[in-house]
């Protein structure tokens, strides 16, 4: 009878992870970039990541992009210093000259008849404003914003219901009459 082959013992597994591309931490690579007063993850596409700030979306950002020659599908981490500050400056400046009305989003502004497009907390804020406006001057709107109510013609007989609206009540069996 043969001698049953024993193994050789194997080569002790190495504890670190294998190098790979994600694995790898690059010295120049910014993994999170602050813009607008909000950090952005610095792995993600430049449109999306532009898209990732209340106030801009995909199609914004994509002409904001073309706007600065800058590519939409490179990562926002790996840009240089300068180009993230151009695209502060540019978000952050509110008047979008060039761009039609349509791409903004507070158009016709009620003091100066601007068009801008505002971005973070600058919306926030002239959103607040806007329905405090309306308030104060008894518009339909305004007075559906003050009351909780639905302001764009949305169904309340069935839907939005909240507070101390009751349901259907049934009739208890006693209470008909002529049995």
């Amino acid at each position: 009878m043969a001698k049953p082959k024993t193994k050789e013992p194997e080569a002790p597994k190495t504890e670190g992870k294998k190098e790979t591309k994600k694995n790898v931490k690059r010295e120049d690579f910014q993994y999170i970039v602050r813009i607008a007063g909000r950090d952005i993850n610095g792995e993600r596409q430049l449109v999306l990541a532009l898209a990732d700030l209340k106030g801009i979306g995909v199609r914004l950002s994509t002409a904001i992009l073309n706007k600065l020659n800058l590519p939409k599908t490179k990562k926002i981490g790996e840009l240089k210093e300068e180009d993230i500050e151009k695209i502060r400056q540019f978000i952050e400046s509110k008047e979008y000259a060039g761009f039609p009305a349509w791409t903004l989003n507070h158009r016709n502004e009620t003091v100066s008849g601007k068009n801008f497009n505002l971005v973070s907390n600058d919306l926030e804020i002239m959103i607040q404003d806007d329905i405090n406006l309306m308030k104060k001057i008894k518009s339909y709107k305004g007075l559906r914003h003050d009351k909780g109510k639905t302001v764009r013609g949305q169904r309340t007989r069935s839907n939005g219901r909240k507070g101390l609206s009751v349901g259907v009540i049934r009739k208890k069996e006693g209470t008909q009459g002529g049995n």
